[in-house]
């Protein structure tokens, strides 16, 4: 077991880890580069995706309410110390087995987000495992598109960069991108002109070229449709004539 003190974006904060959770014993670096580009703002609704012990959702917590914020991961020690962490940084949270309460963090057990309801957040934040394959990523992804409301932000911090950046403007339309201490920290926004059903975003998936780097623009897709309705016009046109 080890115990640490941070003070970040004017909170002290207290966490207790242990060797079966990830970077036990500090903050990590990525984790820390991608809170530097996040502000937390009092009518944010905040999913901690992958929450570990927890410093990511409790300092949200801090900063907006802890009624605000949900944090979930599928790993039962680290929901353990989370709850533990909660607790000791002041956080009052929605007992086990309890319904949601107002006031009250979450904090969860999911697999990805297969077990969050709310589709309404304003902010997900992840650091996903990105030493794997990217199954776990992509899922984050497309279901965090779909949980977030529309002009919702998508935060992710990894070491990796271009399939992040592809599947990111995939699913979002775009993305910024900030190196950060020798960390890449993605934000995608869920742009209101740019929501989409899942059945039209698995479309697009589908037709995206397979090709690393050809991926067109939605810009260009949109000179090409309209190319392509003014030349049947013209094509119409030359019959009647």
């Amino acid at each position: 077991m080890a115990e640490y003190t941070i003070t970040i974006k004017n909170q002290t904060l207290r966490f207790i880890t242990n060797e079966k959770v990830f970077s036990p014993g500090a903050l990590d670096t990525g984790t820390a580069a991608m809170l530097s580009t996040v502000e937390f703002l009092p009518g944010d609704k905040v999913l901690d995706l992958g929450c570990g012990y927890g410093p990511v959702g409790i300092l949200a917590a801090k900063l907006t309410a802890p009624g605000q914020v949900t944090m979930c991961d599928v790993s039962e020690d680290a929901l353990r110390l989370a709850k533990e962490n909660a607790a000791r940084n002041g956080i009052p949270m929605v007992q086990d087995g309890a319904p949601p309460a107002d006031g009250f963090l979450r904090i969860l057990k999911s697999d990805g987000l297969r077990s969050i309801p709310d589709r309404d957040y304003t902010k997900i934040l992840s650091n996903p495992p990105y030493h794997t394959d990217f199954s776990v990523a992509k899922a984050f992804i497309e279901d965090g598109y779909s949980h977030l409301a529309a002009g919702g932000v998508m935060y992710m911090v990894t070491k990796r960069r271009t399939w992040y950046k592809n599947k990111l403007i995939a699913v979002f339309g775009g993305v910024h991108i900030d190196e950060i201490d020798g960390y890449y920290v993605f934000t995608a926004e869920k742009r209101v002109s740019n929501t989409r059903t899942e059945k039209e975003r698995v479309l697009h998936e589908t037709m995206r070229p397979k090709i690393p780097g050809s991926m067109p623009s939605p810009q260009k897709n949109e000179q090409k449709q309209k190319l392509s309705k003014k030349l049947a016009r013209k094509a119409k046109k030359k019959r009647r004539i």
